[in-house]
């Protein structure tokens, strides 16, 4: 239970320095929370480079997907653009820290891709609206962006389920275990 909490929490306080640094003009914010978020989910990984390569996997989905509607016009961000008509820094910082929840507190959607597609499809333009409201990016053209993010997502989602399972660095066998409550574990012997 431990570490859904640290991973739910370590998620969260990424999610919206991210957010909020955008929002206020420092874009370089949520990125530095979210490379300490990185850093304690790879020292708490069995196997980091496992994890490492999900987070990469993750980055290069986000670039494509939200570069995609950036190109389209259909989304704006006014803050941490460092390629015209790519999605900002801080955006794939964002999905670099939603890969670290697939392998702990996500994996009970893992074998359930229609899950994973609603979820996706629901969760997804609900994040953005979210980010939106907090001054972190514009819907130029509100119902094409959230007609396309709902389908970015539900297509996203289960891929990404499908490519934490083949990188998973968290689990012994079926049980997702931080090393922390091994260590734990064995203090109590």
């Amino acid at each position: 239970m431990t570490r859904l909490l640290v991973n739910f929490a370590a998620f969260q306080a990424g999610w919206f320095s991210c957010v909020l640094g955008a929002a206020h003009g420092q874009p370089w914010i949520g990125p530095a929370v979210v490379l300490a978020v990185l850093l304690l989910h790879f020292g708490l990984a069995r196997r980091p480079a496992e994890e490492l390569r999900l987070v990469v996997s993750a980055i290069c989905v986000g670039l494509v997907a939200d570069s995609l509607l950036v190109m389209t016009g259909w989304v704006s961000y006014p803050a941490g653009n460092w390629v015209p008509g790519l999605a900002p820094y801080w955006i794939l910082a964002m999905w670099a820290l939603f890969a670290t929840t697939l392998n702990v507190s996500m994996k009970w959607m893992r074998d359930r891709p229609f899950v994973a597609i609603v979820m996706g499809a629901a969760g997804g333009p609900l994040s953005y609206l979210a980010g939106k409201k907090l001054g972190a990016m514009q819907f130029n053209e509100p119902l094409f962006a959230l007609v396309a993010l709902a389908f970015i997502w539900a297509i996203a989602m289960p891929v990404l389920m499908a490519i934490s399972s083949r990188f998973d660095g968290v689990s012994k066998g079926s049980k997702p275990q931080y090393v922390l409550e091994d260590w734990k574990a064995s203090q109590h012997v």
